[in-house]
């Protein structure tokens, strides 16, 4: 049987819902991999293709094995492709060493042996027959009929209603945060839609900033991003470029602000390598919003929040610990 090719359902950033329409969600972890539609067509094969449609199947090579589970039914799977780290929380940053080597067989399978991926399969979308027209809660009913808990495979529980208790509960344990889905809702291939909504957990923290990168296009003579740092072991150590979060007054007074502080000297050790970058000397504190960090302290996903001028420069995130 040859399968429908589907494109992948996505959720809308947003928060969690009134109190009174508690119930009328599921809740699932939000994952920090890669998005798969896994297409079995019954007879041991498995194909893989990431969100972009692009084949990605022989990345992962340890995945194959999910072809013998379903002989005989010719289904589409949907879920992520995780690495995890030491504590069993997804690391993008290992999942990279992954991708990209869907036309290297001989490399993924070395690489699948250092660093193992894990599929979570979070709904299906066509078993014998199409499944999208019906709700989410039937077809999770049927994804979890199928038992699919495997070597490199699993299919996490999903939680009708507490979301601020699901919240909490991925905040404590560093999760990137939740996704809660409508359980009368269709699935809605390649539509952004409201049905599905993804929360994240962000964290603010206070950085240093010591140079900037110029904007383009409408941006310019204009701070397209800052780079921005965190004093730990006597050092200035960069953390990231944040980009967004500014309105045009803040971007432009933040402008005058770069200018009066430029320098030809890097305030950073080591060095970041970023082109075309502007030094200034690290005096301007602000607050940042971030998703997680990576294993090199990176912020992921920075947003601007705000100047911080009640902060002197020596007050502002002195404790990292030393990587």
């Amino acid at each position: 049987m040859t399968l429908p090719r589907i494109s992948p359902m996505l959720a809308t950033p947003g928060t969690l819902p009134p109190a009174e329409q508690d119930t009328r969600w599921a809740y699932e972890t939000k994952q920090d991999g890669q998005r798969v539609l896994v297409y079995l067509p019954g007879d041991g094969s498995v194909l893989l293709r990431a969100r972009s449609g692009a084949d990605i199947t022989g990345a992962y090579p340890e995945l194959q094995a999910l072809g013998g589970e379903l002989r005989g039914s010719p289904t589409i799977l949907d879920g992520e492709v995780l690495a995890l780290d030491e504590q069993g929380r997804a690391d993008f940053q290992l999942l990279q060493n992954r991708m990209g080597l869907a036309g290297s067989p001989a490399l993924a399978a070395h690489r699948a042996a250092n660093t193992p991926v894990h599929l979570v399969l979070f709904d299906i979308l066509h078993l014998d027959r199409p499944l999208l027209a019906l709700p989410y809660t039937d077809r999770r009913a049927e994804l979890e009929q199928l038992g699919l808990d495997g070597p490199c495979w699993s299919t996490p529980a999903a939680l009708t209603g507490h979301g601020a208790d699901a919240l909490r509960a991925t905040r404590a344990h560093g999760l990137e945060g939740l996704v809660r889905k409508r359980l009368d809702s269709v699935y809605e291939p390649g539509v952004r839609s409201r049905a599905w909504i993804k929360i994240r957990n962000l964290r603010s923290e206070d950085v240093l900033v010591g140079g900037w990168v110029p904007g383009k296009g409408r941006l310019t003579g204009l701070p397209g991003a800052v780079l921005v740092g965190q004093r730990a072991g006597g050092r200035l150590r960069y953390v990231g470029n944040v980009g967004t979060g500014w309105s045009e007054a803040e971007r432009a007074e933040l402008a005058a602000l770069l200018r009066a502080a430029g320098t030809d000297t890097c305030p950073f050790d080591p060095v970041p390598p970023v082109a075309d970058a502007r030094w200034v000397l690290p005096r301007l504190v602000g607050e940042v919003r971030y998703s997680t960090r990576t294993r090199a302290g990176i912020l992921r996903q920075p947003s601007w929040l705000r100047l911080r001028p009640d902060l002197a420069p020596e007050e502002s995130a002195a404790d990292l610990p030393e990587r």
